[in-house]
């Protein structure tokens, strides 16, 4: 992967990471490409990662091996279209970033022969710990799949879905995620002001505990439930909170919160692909 050229089109904070991921693994600053239509953006990436930088996606789609579009979803049927005729051209491979847009709305705004890499990143990418779901068309190669995945590997793990339709389970469960451990971490933190901790100790505290619990969980064999059994001493403190944790329906509720937000997923889609 080293060799292949590689050029993002916008360069916002996901593309961003992805880029610094790249270069901390090992790809020449010199092997990839940005655009945007922020020259100041251009500028920060130029200055601090050395990459090339265009304000024009011809310039960026003519030198690179791989586009990735890492647009808003908003913008990206403009940008898609625009681009279209090149991607022919070159029979680049496309990877997409953008939340919402299935392979059908892609191919018709890119044209049916381009491959495609639809993938489901979320925003611990960010700080190099992301999850990423990909999934590819039928005119994706074999060595195509391994440079989108080396791509998105290099922020976090890289999984690949048989079905597209998965990544709307996807979106549900890591996409949506990250926000699903801030609100527990934020109740938790003011729960711990009101047993009387103060506001660094809460928030440090906390931190801290999800950073161990994940941490045990990422190198254990043992299944959560495993995990959770074993510092749940019978009769004692943690024993007393679990409880209470089920009998306010915890398990059901979470199970409800991820159906909606795929129901969601599902629901944009469908209305990105209409418009």
């Amino acid at each position: 992967m080293k060799t292949n050229k590689i050029g993002f089109i916008g360069g916002g904070n996901m593309a961003s990471s992805l880029i610094s991921g790249l270069i901390a693994s090992g790809h020449v600053p010199e092997q990839i490409w940005v655009s945007d239509i922020s020259p100041d953006t251009l500028t920060a990436l130029k200055t601090q990662l050395n990459v090339n930088t265009s304000v024009n996606n011809d310039d960026i789609i003519n030198a690179v091996d791989v586009v990735v579009l890492a647009v808003k979803p908003q913008t990206l049927s403009a940008v898609a279209q625009s681009i279209a005729a090149q991607v022919q051209q070159k029979k680049s491979l496309v990877v997409s970033i953008a939340a919402g847009i299935n392979q059908n709305s892609l191919s018709r705004w890119l044209g049916a022969d381009t491959a495609i890499v639809r993938c489901m990143p979320n925003t611990p990418a960010l700080v190099l710990t992301g999850a990423t779901a990909l999934h590819a068309n039928d005119k994706v190669t074999g060595e195509q799949r391994d440079l989108a995945e080396n791509i998105l590997r290099s922020v976090g793990i890289a999984l690949w879905v048989e079905d597209e339709a998965e990544l709307d389970a996807v979106t549900a469960v890591s996409g949506s995620g990250p926000a699903y451990y801030f609100l527990l971490m934020e109740a938790m933190e003011k729960a711990a002001l009101e047993l009387g901790l103060s506001q660094e100790t809460a928030r440090l505290l906390v931190q801290q505990t999800a950073l161990g619990a994940a941490k045990i969980a990422l190198e254990s064999a043992e299944s959560p439930e495993q995990l959770r059994k074993r510092v749940t001493s019978p009769g004692g403190t943690t024993q007393r909170a679990i409880e209470t944790f089920e009998q306010g329906g915890f398990t059901e509720l979470v199970s409800k919160a991820l159906h909606a937000a795929r129901d969601r997923s599902i629901e944009m889609s469908k209305q990105m692909e209409n418009s």
